[in-house]
Parts: C-alpha cells; structure tokens; sequence
C-alpha cells in the first residue's frame, strides 16, 4: 500500500521511537492535521515531554501489544530489524513505513520544498532560515531535527507553500524527499559503516541536488561539496562562502565580545549589509550565508535577513543555554562528529571563561572506533574533559571499543559508567567562571538537567 493512501484510510497511526528529533517534528505536523497518534519509546526525553503535552499517548518500553488497534505504523531507522513492535507490525499486515517514507509524502505536498543537507549544521540552518522567514510572515511549514524557540516545536504548519526541512542522509534517507531547493551545506566523512566510501556518500549527495526541480544552494569552499555537483545540470546553481567567487560570500570577519561573528556580506561582488550573528563561533558564517541565500531565494530582502538573524539565539540543544551551577554557565550542543567539537570546543574557548569542561557522550560504537584519534584531537581543546559510557543505540558493540580507549588518549580525563555519578564529579569540580558544555547528540543533557536540578 501507497503511504498517501494509508495516512488516508488510518484512524490510528502508531510512532515506534516518536521521541526521536526525525520522528518527533512529522508526528506533531500530523497532529496538528487532526490524525490519531500514539506513540513507544525506550527513554524519557524533552522531545516526549512535548509530545505528550500535545495530548498524544506515550508507552514507555516497546512490546508488541503496543500496536494492537493501530491502522499505519512509522518507525525510525534507528531500529534494530528485531523490534517487536516492528515485528509485530509487519507479521498483521499493519501498513508500516520508515519514517523518510512519511517525511517523503509531506514533501510532495509543497511546491518550494527546501531539502537542507549536509554531514554538519543541518539544523542550525533550517532552523535560521525558517526563523527568517517566519519572522517576516512568509508563513513556512518546518520539519527540524531540533526545538526553534521562535516556535518551541520541531515541526510547523505553515499556509504557504515553502517547506523547510532537514535532510538527513544517514541510510540514504534523503532520496526519498522530493525537494525542489536544495542546500549543501559540507560534506564529511560520516556514517562510513553504511557508505563505506566518501565516494559514495558524495555520489547520494549528488542524487539528492540533482533530484530538485528548481535550485541548488551549495557551500563553494567546500571541495567535497563541489565534486558532488558535477554533472548537475538544468538547475540554477547559487554558491556561499568567504571566497570571491561566491555568489554570497562573507568578508572582513569579526566578532562580537570575542564569539560572536559579524562580516560584510556581498552579493555577486556587490556590499549589501554588515551582518551581525547572536551565535557564537566561526562556523556560523557559513551557516547564516547558506540561510541568508535561501530565504532570498524565497522572496526575502538582504534587509529582513539582517533584522531577522540578529535575533536569533541557536535551536535546541545548538549551544543551549540551561542554567547556571556553583558560578559555572551549564550549555548543552548536539556536536557527535570531531569536526563539530572541534568548532565548537574553539568557540568556546575564545568566550570569558577561566576554564572550558567537555562533558561528552560518545554515540554509536562504529564512529567511535573509527574517528577515535580525532575525537580525542578535538575533546582536547577543552581544559577538562569528563566521558560516558558509549551510547551504542542502533548498533550491537562488535568493534570492541570501550570509553576507556577514548579516555586513554586524552591526558588528564576521567570516565564514569552513570549519568549520576559524572553530574557529582561535576559538582565537586565547577567553579566559579566556568562554562560546562555537554555534548552528543544522545541524552546527554539529562547530566546538565542533573546538576542543575530541573
């Protein structure tokens, strides 16, 4: 069965995983459109604290008989194929459906769908943007991997016909959207235990910008990026960076109380408007160009963007401000990649902070194992460095890779098997002047949420 014609005929669609940042934003879209939910998960999140304010029923632990009753089941590609309440699901003849399949139907339904993809910034960027573009009434619908406080939601109905929406290629997922802008905003190398190869994961990104029917937007400093794109063709090709040969491109970069970056933006060579971020670090040049371009491209004057973006202050769990313990400022941020602590770590280090403390959660044994010395390379910017235990999720540990290996490359850090027993370390240890940051992209903010006591 077509999933238009399930989400048609179900009264009850069932979410295994709702919690999830993919899962969550599509389940409040169909909410919000008057559809039935319920929903499993394994772990209590703020994404379910949300889900469930909507009104939307939340088994906690997953088990077969969760799916009785229900007419379509969506799931995460983070399962095991051994799930019961997949197994179970697929055994009735329940129409089931991965949820890029759910995130594919929306995208049908809208004629500017904008896919924003890249192995770093995804959500910052659509976040950005759908902030722009929200804050001067172009009334867009979203789908984001992380909370925009503009909205305090992942997902939003809008009345035009813009569509802002993540794009993840982890299993290739973004080929079943149908965009019709997309940006590319860097490719690295990830999820190498599914592409193998950067070839291949360059070749999907070069199947998803040539699948869009209007306009590519793409980093032009960014080589692997530009070796994706040959041979895209009939597209209008739109190009951001701090080069000239930029189509935007970024000059004379500063930054605001040591952190926050400002520059001159240019527009096919011409000065346009000094534009002033209130995100800290370097990276977010190039993501508020990717943001800048696209909202542009929708209608957007260089000066809407400039009012807009300055009022920006991060999405969800992007440089999260929680609260403040002992003297030390508490912030949690998603990075899971060497290359996304590394700037993030710099940025840190250049705000007025007597000492930087990395409190991080490695996720997925596969990118533990094999970025290892880059994950200790990059965790070593911060002045102390407190690790968890791997969080193995969709992965079986065949890799035989532990949190001590990691800790054994970094001088001077320390380990903990317990979310509780790495927030008490952290409260005989923080002082005044400190900035602690929890980073992963698992729950690893419950420490912060621990520490601070809320």
């Amino acid at each position: 069965m077509l999933i238009d014609e399930a989400i048609k005929n179900a009264k009850r669609i069932h979410f295994i995983g709702i919690g999830g940042s993919g899962m969550c934003p599509l389940a409040e879209i169909l909410h919000s459109q008057g559809h039935y939910l319920t929903g499993s998960d394994n772990n209590e999140s703020d994404t379910l604290k949300r889900i469930r304010a909507l009104g939307i029923p939340v088994t906690m632990g997953q088990k077969a008989e969760n799916i009785v009753g229900a007419d379509m089941v969506v799931y995460t590609a983070a399962l095991l194929p051994d799930n019961p309440e997949l197994v179970a699901a697929k055994e009735s003849g329940i129409p089931t459906f991965e949820r890029s399949k759910l995130f594919g139907y929306f995208t049908r339904n809208y004629d500017r769908c904008i896919g924003v993809c890249g192995t770093h910034g995804k959500t910052t960027v659509t976040s950005m943007l759908s902030h722009i573009l929200i804050d001067n009434n172009f009334d867009p619908s979203a789908i984001i991997g992380g909370k925009l406080p503009l909205t305090g939601t992942n997902g939003r109905v809008g009345k035009s016909d813009i569509l802002v929406c993540e794009a993840c290629e982890y299993k290739d997922t973004f080929l079943d959207l149908t965009p019709d802008i997309s940006v590319i905003l860097n490719i690295d190398r990830d999820h190498m235990e599914y592409f193998k190869t950067l070839e291949n994961l360059e070749a999907s990104f070069r199947k998803f910008a040539d699948m869009s029917t209007k306009a590519v937007i793409y980093n032009g400093d960014d080589q692997n990026t530009l070796d994706s794109l040959v041979g895209v063709e009939s597209k209008e090709m739109i190009s951001f960076g701090t080069s000239e040969k930029c189509a935007y491109s970024a000059k004379n970069v500063g930054f605001n109380n040591g952190a926050f970056p400002c520059y001159d933006l240019y527009i096919n060579g011409q000065l346009q408007e000094r534009i002033e971020l209130s995100v800290p670090g370097e990276h977010n040049v190039l993501n508020s160009l990717a943001a800048i371009a696209t909202a542009m491209y929708c209608g957007a004057t260089v000066e809407q963007c400039k009012k807009s973006i300055i009022t920006f202050k991060g999405a969800g769990r992007r440089f999260e401000f929680l609260g403040t313990y002992n003297g030390a400022d508490i912030v949690d941020d998603y990075a899971h990649h060497p290359a996304e602590l590394e700037v993030t770590l710099s940025a840190a280090k250049k705000m007025d902070y007597k000492r930087v403390w990395a409190v991080f959660q490695p996720f997925t044994f596969s990118r533990t194992k094999l970025h290892l010395d880059a994950f200790a390379k990059a965790l070593s910017i911060a002045d102390n460095v407190v690790l968890t235990e791997i969080m193995g999720s969709r992965e079986i540990n065949t890799y035989g890779i532990t949190t001590q290996d990691l800790a054994d490359e970094i001088p001077g850090s320390v380990w903990f098997d317990t979310f509780p027993k790495v927030a008490d370390y952290l409260k005989k240890n923080i002082g005044e002047g400190d900035l602690v940051l929890t980073l992963g992209c698992g729950d690893v903010y419950k420490i912060a949420k621990i520490v601070l006591d809320i």
